[in-house]
């Protein structure tokens, strides 16, 4: 019920127009402010053409009248719904899981609503039914997590309308991509063994077709080459603990191998209990370097040496481009943005073993 004064009038600087039971409206606010409902308007979407003693007296009429702009309001007033679509794709795993987690934070602090699509499968006929329900739900942008290259051709192919931000995956050279640096951080793992006097690194590399596995595995060969080091053939995994299990039991058996660079924590995490049961030493026979840095890194036994990934800066910076690219002109420069990584130093990972041991 709208409170009155003693008297019985309503408060003062209240627009009598409300009675018991209303909830003020866009035009009692422009007419309290004595401004059109085309300035309110303008004020609700930080329009910089107002005069900020105009937008002090619009705020302090929809104070005075504890007026609350809804969301269709504002959708009109801007020709936007406010809302952003995500289609992620193994959103099971730690990475895609942390990344849309702190793209859903910074969507709601800068005001806009989440609406996300996992999927299970990248088959074109399924990427192009996702981008069509976020459209039909009036999606103003899409952020699409696309860990797989056949998941960026199955994205390109549906000719998407609504701006597009692509996450470890460049589809073309006009839409914007962000990932974390890959290759900077293979190449850190692999140069972080060599100079602990380990003659080469073996590779526990993730499936085939993922970007991010494909360009680990890259820049971890060239590294070695760039040394003169032996290239062993690397270990193919599907980033899970159980397959670095069955992989590490192999290299296990292997005494010719001193320095493991796994392309996951998860995998990593494998290795470690395989080389723990054939009774090798961690890392006093096998050096072991995992990736992502996942929060159980750090209590492994031992502690995993990993390259730590910014999965919340990759959300938030791909928020960020999103949201520039609907307030830029209609055909943005193309960004490729790529986030740091960082070489996380722990107990898995020492000197080579004296030769002969």
């Amino acid at each position: 019920m709208t409170r009155s004064s003693a008297d019985g009038s309503a408060p003062r600087g209240r627009s009598r127009r409300n009675f018991a039971g209303s909830r003020p409206v866009m035009d009692d606010v422009a007419r309290l402010a004595g401004v059109s409902k085309q300035t309110v308007s303008r004020v609700l979407n930080d329009h910089p053409s107002v005069r900020a003693e105009t937008r002090e007296t619009v705020l302090a009429a929809m104070r005075t009248l504890g007026y609350r702009p809804s969301r269709s309001a504002r959708s009109l007033a801007s020709g936007r719904t406010r809302m952003v679509g995500v289609i992620s794709f193994d959103a099971a795993r730690y990475g895609p899981a942390a990344i849309l987690t702190a793209i859903n934070t910074a969507a709601q602090e800068a005001g806009y609503l989440l609406s996300s699509i996992a999927l299970d499968t990248a088959e074109p006929d399924t990427v192009v039914e996702a981008v069509n329900r976020l459209s039909a739900e009036g999606a103003d942008g899409v952020i699409a997590i696309a860990p797989q290259l056949w998941v960026g051709k199955a994205l390109a192919d549906t000719r998407l309308d609504t701006p597009l931000v692509v996450l470890e995956n460049g589809l073309d050279s006009a839409t914007q991509q962000v990932t974390g640096d890959s290759r900077a951080g293979a190449r850190k793992a692999t140069e972080h063994l060599l100079g602990l006097g380990h003659d080469t690194v073996w590779h526990l590399a993730g499936p085939t077709g993922w970007t991010s596995a494909d360009q680990r595995m890259g820049s971890w060969q060239a590294c070695l080459e760039a040394a003169g080091a032996e290239v062993p053939a690397p270990l193919i995994g599907d980033w899970s603990a159980g397959s670095g299990y069955e992989l590490g039991c192999r290299l296990a058996r292997r005494t010719d191998v001193t320095a493991v660079f796994a392309s996951n924590d998860q995998m990593a995490l494998g290795l470690l209990h395989a080389l723990h049961e054939a009774g090798r030493s961690v890392p006093g026979d096998v050096s072991v370097v995992g990736y992502d840095d996942i929060p159980e890194a750090a209590h492994f036994l031992p502690p995993l040496t990993t390259v730590r990934t910014d999965f919340a800066e990759i959300g938030t910076r791909s928020l960020r481009l999103l949201l520039d690219r609907l307030d830029g002109p209609a055909e943005p420069h193309p960004v490729d943005s790529l986030v740091p990584v960082d070489l996380v130093v722990r107990r898995s990972s020492g000197p080579a073993p004296e030769p002969g041991r």
